[in-house]
């Protein structure tokens, strides 16, 4: 008698059942920023716990192998002296079996860093080497409108000769060369060339806008460029590994001391690492030392002997008097 009748409902359960469930989208967001809160709470937690918690101590690289098996990331990698890292390319060859006359190259880590945020700029030169080590002759064009300079220019070969009308097949890029020169009466109906020939174009900076055809001819028809890839490396080569270790080293310090004048000497020395190869050896890393031009020293020497001169005056002029 007391249980109630099918279909009857409770009287407070039929008014939460006439309610449609509908929550309001403000419900929503709160809902939601509550619950980001907490997961950026948790997140911060866990990233606290993992700065406190110390770090593994790495073992230092040990410096040299005992034994003739190793395993290379256990070690320091070994620099050697110029003069014996040529001797070793040599003795690769002979063993390898290898060409006698391949190249040999260098790969040159920079630091181009300067004050600040400031970093030298990617850059690019050309250089004569003290020994040469190909018969390549590089492809000079001369920009002139007189004809006795560009009769000299064919005389001291010069690969193309011409005035304004060379814009023209330059910018369709029917002609190209390697090097562009120029006297300096032509150099202003170039400038359209600017963009198109870029570190090219010629300047009094790079020496190659001048009067003097017949010298600017013989340094860019010889001479070696290299310039700076991926903002940080020069790779170039040097040599052949044929060539006598002193007229391969010559060579090398030429390019390292041209590289080292792009950088100004009160900063770190742009050359960080340098490694020398032939074409077919693994490299080999270079010890600075003796590489790198020594300017500080000179300017220390020249400091002293300011000084010393300074110290001379008050005892020539008691002397004097």
């Amino acid at each position: 008698a007391l249980a109630p009748r099918c279909g009857w409902v409770l009287p407070a359960l039929e008014q939460r059942l006439a309610v449609p469930g509908v929550v309001s989208s403000a419900t929503v967001r709160l809902y939601a920023a509550a619950a980001k809160t907490a997961k950026n709470d948790a997140k911060r937690t866990r990233q606290e716990k993992v700065k406190d918690k110390p770090r593994p101590r790495r073992r230092p690289l040990m410096t040299k192998p005992v034994d003739d098996v190793y395993l290379t990331w256990l070690y320091r990698r070994p620099s050697y002296e110029l003069e014996q890292a040529v001797g070793m390319l040599k003795k690769f060859q002979e063993l390898d079996f290898t060409h006698p006359k391949q190249f040999v190259y260098i790969n040159v880590f920079l630091d181009m860093a300067l004050q600040k945020k400031k970093k030298v700029d990617p850059f690019s030169s050309s250089v004569t080497l003290p020994y040469r080590f190909t018969d390549e002759v590089n492809k000079v064009l001369v920009f002139t409108e007189n004809e006795q300079e560009a009769e000299l220019a064919r005389e001291h070969g010069a690969a193309i000769v011409g005035g304004v009308e060379l814009i023209k097949w330059i910018l369709e890029d029917e002609i190209q060369a390697d090097f562009y020169v120029a006297v300096p009466a032509i150099i202003p109906k170039l400038i359209p060339l600017r963009n198109k020939l870029k570190r090219k174009y010629p300047s009094t900076r790079r020496n190659s806008l001048g009067s003097d055809i017949p010298k600017m001819l013989q340094f860019f028809r010889e001479c070696h460029e290299y310039s700076v890839q991926d903002e940080s490396i020069i790779k170039t080569r040097i040599a052949r590994l044929d060539m006598p270790t002193e007229h391969i080293i010559a060579n090398l310090k030429t390019i390292i001391h041209d590289i080292c004048t792009f950088k100004p000497s009160n900063y770190d020395p742009i050359v960080r690492r340098l490694v020398i190869r032939s074409s077919t050896s693994e490299g080999l890393l270079l010890n600075l030392d003796g590489i790198l031009p020594q300017a500080e020293k000179v300017e220390e020497k020249e400091e002293k002997n300011a000084v010393d001169e300074d110290q001379q005056k008050p005892v020539q002029e008691s002397v004097s008097t």
